[in-house]
């Protein structure tokens, strides 16, 4: 059974998933900023750095939330870069846009309500597609990662940013505490939403991540898919061509 936000609620996977960040959407930034102490800062600028290489005019990011990655993005692009931002909750979006505005990067990053498995985008159109922290939340990790390669051009890269596993002692038994009794609480306390951070750790801990994602990432037609994790393994950049 997939893992969702609200187990008492019928709805399906992305629904549950739009609902959610619709209702964080407001303390989304505060909290992952204060809930990992900064350091998805740093993991966004890592993540990033992997574009460095390629210059990628036309980018791609996927669960876009509120565009922080998106913006991040645009220190390693080509000078006339494009962002396009797409996700499934409105109220993330909103957030975006805000933020957009305040930095006068509207005319660079274009954000658009969009479903992963069903991008409204031509085959090849970007030179690079990205995600941070988002594709654990899809409802068909599959089809939505099939979906991000059907829209990156020959010879185009992927990187992904997601939260992993630690496993050496005492690491993982600390990560497990904090994510399981720290995080929750805090996460209540500031966004109000009773399922959202419980959910967090949930879905890190279904997520099939390390060498189990490289594994998906070439049977959906990736070449060159690599893996470098991030402090200790807390998240880890997923990178492949097409």
């Amino acid at each position: 059974m997939a893992v969702v936000p609200y187990k008492d609620n019928s709805a399906d996977k992305k629904s549950q998933v739009a609902q959610m960040f619709n209702s964080i959407a407001g303390k989304y930034d505060f909290l992952n900023h204060f809930l990992s102490a900064g350091t998805d800062i740093y993991w966004r600028r890592k993540a990033v750095d992997e574009l460095k290489a390629l210059r990628p005019a036309r980018i791609l990011d996927i669960a876009t939330g509120t565009a922080d990655f998106a913006i991040e993005t645009l220190r390693t692009a080509a000078p006339d870069a494009h962002v396009t931002g797409v996700d499934i909750s409105e109220g993330m979006l909103e957030v975006g846009r805000r933020k957009l505005a305040a930095k006068g990067l509207g005319h660079r990053i274009q954000l658009e309500l969009g479903d992963s498995e069903n991008l409204p985008f031509a085959d090849g159109e970007f030179d690079a597609v990205t995600a941070s922290f988002g594709v654990r939340n899809f409802a068909h990790l599959e089809v939505g990662l099939a979906e991000m390669r059907r829209v990156l051009r020959p010879g185009g890269k992927l990187v992904i940013l997601e939260f992993s596993k630690p496993t050496a002692f005492p690491l993982k038994q600390a990560y497990n505490f904090y994510f399981r009794q720290v995080l929750p609480v805090f996460g209540k306390l500031i966004s109000k939403d009773n399922s959202a951070y419980t959910y967090l750790p949930a879905s890190v801990q279904a997520f099939p991540d390390g060498s189990d994602f490289l594994a998906i990432l070439a049977k959906v037609g990736f070449k060159e898919p690599a893996w470098q994790p991030l402090t200790f393994g807390i998240s880890s950049i997923y990178t492949a061509h097409n």
